[in-house]
């Protein structure tokens, strides 16, 4: 499956209801004593791994406010990561299709010489055909005129 497809066909990667629960589930547990957790946090109380460098948590914000951000900036990252392969592999269908258009132009160029090439020889022949008739009448006439020059000396002959 392709890049494309797979994400045209993918739900939403973001469930907004869905979303919802998770944090109230951690606010309940959380209260309770015992927090679970997807993914272990570090000492920072943030999901592993380096937050994208175009965001940056504000001073205040509490544990679940940061943990719901940096969940939905890392969903968006990973979108924001097949975005960027799809609009690489547009590009380079896009190269594909302009070598094919080249090529095609290329063909068709080859097509209009044949074609002229055709018209051309097309043209030699028919004035070979007629310079043919033309001498075929002539032949003609010459051998009617001699028949006569034949046919008048023998009836003066005799």
């Amino acid at each position: 499956m392709t890049l494309s497809n797979e994400i045209l066909t993918r739900s939403p990667l973001l469930d907004a209801d869905e979303l919802e629960g998770e944090i109230g589930d951690i606010i309940l547990s959380s209260r309770r004593g015992s927090v679970i957790r997807a993914a272990p946090l570090d000492n920072d109380h943030s999901l592993p791994g380096p937050l994208p460098d175009y965001v940056e948590h504000k001073e205040g914000v509490n544990q679940v406010g940061k943990l719901s951000a940096e969940a939905v900036i890392r969903e968006y990252d990973a979108a924001v990561k097949e975005i960027e392969a799809l609009g690489a592999e547009l590009a380079e269908a896009a190269k594909k299709c302009e070598a094919m258009v080249a090529g095609v132009h290329a063909m068709v160029n080859e097509i209009k010489e044949l074609a002229a090439n055709y018209r051309e020889e097309g043209k030699r022949y028919f004035l070979q055909i007629e310079d043919c008739s033309l001498m075929t009448s002539e032949v003609r006439t010459v051998c009617e005129t001699l028949k006569k020059r034949i046919a008048a000396s023998s009836s003066l002959a005799a």
